[in-house]
């Protein structure tokens, strides 16, 4: 053999071994919306059922998804997700309705979503509420084990919370707001929120900051909710990175 040739075959091994071991490409981040159609999602109104809304309670206008909150319901994700970072961005409008008027406005993401379409289907939540952003829920039966060691299972038919860190007092008006320090920008600007659930561990960030954590999750995968819930509400740049 040419030594030369072995050489700078030996050469070229050193050089490919001192770079580490190839990293498998990370998965190709999922556009829930892109702006301009629910294409990835279904609706659901509780009066009128899946995929029927003539009366528009959600509507695509100018980038954003509008969501009218004139009467409970949702869009949810066709598929069914495990492992990753869920981003969205959301705005308050003015509107309040039905038996949420005057208070509070109520809205929230809804994760590993299972069973038959309803208000509300079995599922873990990151909820979105004036004063109460980034607490959890746990609905139907979902459970999750807080970072202090409780579990909360929710009861069938209903639901139960573990509330956001160093969460003050809460009064259910419209317009309020933390006296221990809001995390939500004020009304009217966008606010960012995360779910970031890697194997059985999930955490709530609301405008960068970490605001809940829990573990144990059931259920450990399921589909994607975006509620409608008595609140005028604006959702835009809805992304999933994954994990896996």
């Amino acid at each position: 053999m040419d030594h030369r040739f072995l050489a700078a075959f030996v050469a070229s091994l050193s050089a490919v071994q001192a770079c580490g071991p190839v990293q498998a490409p990370r998965p190709a981040a999922v556009v829930l919306f892109d702006g301009s159609s629910l294409d990835a999602f279904d609706t659901f109104v509780r009066t009128k059922g899946l995929n029927a809304d003539p009366d528009g309670v959600f509507r695509v206008e100018n980038g954003t998804v509008h969501v009218s909150g004139t009467e409970h319901g949702y869009f949810i994700t066709k598929r069914s997700f495990h492992d990753y970072r869920l981003h969205a961005e959301f705005k308050w409008g003015e509107g309040t309705f039905g038996n949420r008027a005057g208070k509070a406005r109520d809205s929230g993401i809804l994760y590993h979503t299972e069973g038959p379409d309803k208000v509300w289907p079995r599922s873990l939540e990151l909820q979105i509420q004036e004063g109460a952003t980034g607490d959890f829920w746990m609905t139907d039966s979902a459970a999750l084990t807080s970072r202090d060691g409780l579990r909360v299972t929710g009861p069938v038919g209903t639901s139960k919370p573990i509330y956001r860190f160093g969460k003050g007092a809460w009064k259910d008006v419209v317009g309020y707001r933390d006296p221990n320090g809001d995390v939500e920008r004020p009304h009217g600007e966008w606010n960012d929120v995360e779910v970031v659930v890697r194997r059985d561990t999930v955490r709530h960030y609301v405008n960068g900051k970490l605001v809940n954590e829990g573990t144990r999750l059931f259920p450990s995968q399921g589909r994607i909710v975006f509620q409608s819930e008595g609140a005028e509400i604006y959702f835009r740049n809805i992304r999933l990175d994954p994990y896996e």
